[in-house]
């Protein structure tokens, strides 16, 4: 089976394990999915969305949060990784979306990314499930899974996103993304699926000897 043929097994069996996978950050707007994100660095989803939702109750909008200060941000947030940084970089931003864009959080990839503590995987998974903007953000998960489906040698994530973006349909990337970060957590975990085990591994590769060694980002 060589790549392409995976790349369209993948989409097919995923599909039909995932047809409309949710977004699996609570989120109000655009701007509490934005602040989301940016909680889920060095975090799980589970523990973001345990503490967002009462954030969210006092802070729904960059005006709101930036009116609520750094010290409360951080109370209200302070179980997650990176606590300290993470809330100085929600009130930064805060203050920027409301001097600079009038309250909104700006739809350009490019402007996002300069916001503070947004990066390009940040800055894609907003553009993709908040304008439906086509992009393809990478995670650990998708990292993890494009090395042991092969459909990359990408040493980072940004390597890896270019070959899954020439890989895919234009049109699949954003429920791609969604589809494979649920397959890898549900399915092929790092250590319970060494490239051998799960149904989809073992259909891509039924006489794969050897375990897939996984290099991080």
């Amino acid at each position: 089976m060589n790549k392409k043929q995976r790349a369209n097994l993948i989409m097919t069996r995923l599909s039909e394990k995932y047809p409309n996978p949710p977004i699996p950050l609570y989120h109000i707007n655009e701007y509490t999915l934005l602040i989301a994100v940016l909680l889920s660095a060095q975090s799980t989803d589970k523990k973001v969305n345990e503490i967002s939702p009462n954030l969210f109750k006092y802070g729904s909008t960059a005006r709101e949060m930036y009116e609520l200060g750094e010290r409360n941000i951080y109370n209200y947030i302070k179980q997650l990784g990176l606590a300290k940084t993470k809330a100085r970089n929600i009130y930064k931003l805060s203050e920027i979306i409301i001097n600079q864009y009038n309250n909104q959080i700006p739809s350009e990839i490019k402007i996002l990314e300069t916001l503070p503590g947004v990066g390009h995987k940040t800055a894609s998974v907003v553009m993709a499930q908040a304008f439906g903007m086509p992009t393809f953000p990478v995670d650990t998960h998708i990292h993890r899974l494009a090395q042991r489906w092969e459909l990359t040698s990408g040493k980072n994530v940004k390597e890896t996103e270019r070959d899954l973006k020439a890989l895919f349909p234009r049109e699949k990337w954003n429920i791609l993304h969604l589809q494979i970060i649920f397959y890898g957590r549900e399915y092929c975990q790092a250590r319970s699926c060494d490239g051998r085990i799960c149904d989809l591994c073992k259909e891509m590769f039924p006489l794969r000897k050897k375990p897939v060694i996984y290099r991080k980002a």
